[in-house]
């Protein structure tokens, strides 16, 4: 089985950090590690695709500073527009694959993304065109995306159920405050894990760092990544007080998906 690279395009809240106008420390900071965009990864699987969880509001800078010139698929956790806001981005990687590209949500957030971007998906284009050529599965259980295996993993955003996802040993879960039991089932024997861990004062919509913590234990990967990380949490000093094995992830950070499923059967070609 092959391997992957995942990228980590962007840590950070829908706000990003340095967040607009914040002079805090963290937002004046001179460690790179606490330059966070918004929450995304690119997963390059060798000899195979080049997919995206989600499209990022910071897209286009995503790509450019991380030299992504190939996109044969998305994956959307949620309609959020921190995560879905880049996707007109997309109409550049249409002209370098010369291809539709397909994306794949579940039922809420592709009702909700032809919605907020109804002209990508036959609607009308107006003078100029220049619209993203998208053709959206949608997700329902286990699937594949040319070829690779992919899980995905319901997880709760407050009130929101939405989607994480699996790839052999891999799994990220963005955007969440609880992961239901019978999710955790789907998490075991994990290498690596990224988990949201938003800031240590509690929020309704995302996990604290100390409940990401306890949650990562359980769930016991090799290797914990923390995400969607706010400007309460300077980079190193953070990380100086976390248990072995876990970590505040960060912009450009690169880890490998050791054999990385392939879909029984798959002889190459779209999903």
């Amino acid at each position: 089985m092959p391997a992957a690279r995942v990228t980590f395009l962007g840590t950070g809240t829908s706000h990003g950090v340095p967040m607009i106008g914040c002079r805090c420390a963290v937002c004046r900071s001179d460690d790179p590690r606490d330059r966070r965009l918004r929450p995304s990864i690119h997963i390059a699987v060798d000899g195979g695709p080049s997919l995206l969880i989600d499209t990022a509001t910071d897209l286009r800078q995503q790509a450019l500073t991380n030299d992504i010139t190939r996109v044969d698929a998305v994956l959307f956790t949620h309609s959020h527009a921190d995560h879905v806001m880049g996707l007109d981005e997309l109409r550049r990687f249409n002209a370098l694959g010369k291809r539709r590209l397909p994306i794949y949500a579940d039922a809420k957030t592709g009702t909700e993304l032809r919605r907020i971007f109804s002209y990508a998906f036959g609607g009308p284009a107006g003078p100029g065109g220049g619209v993203p050529e998208v053709a959206l599965t949608e997700i329902d259980g286990p699937f594949d995306v040319e070829g690779v295996a992919v899980l995905p993993v319901p997880i709760m955003h407050g009130p929101q159920p939405i989607l994480g996802f699996r790839i052999g040993a891999f799994a990220y879960l963005t955007d969440c405050n609880h992961v239901p039991e019978s999710s955790m089932a789907l998490l075991t024997g994990l290498d690596v894990l990224v988990l949201d861990a938003l800031r240590h004062r509690p929020h309704p919509t995302h996990f604290t760092l100390a409940e990401a913590v306890e949650v990562a234990t359980r769930i016991g990967a090799r290797q914990t990544c923390f995400t969607h990380i706010c400007h309460d949490l300077p980079h190193a000093a953070t990380n100086a007080t976390l248990p072995p094995g876990m970590a505040l992830g960060h912009d450009g950070q690169v880890v490998t998906i050791e054999d990385v499923p392939l879909a029984s059967g798959h002889g190459g070609g779209a999903a």
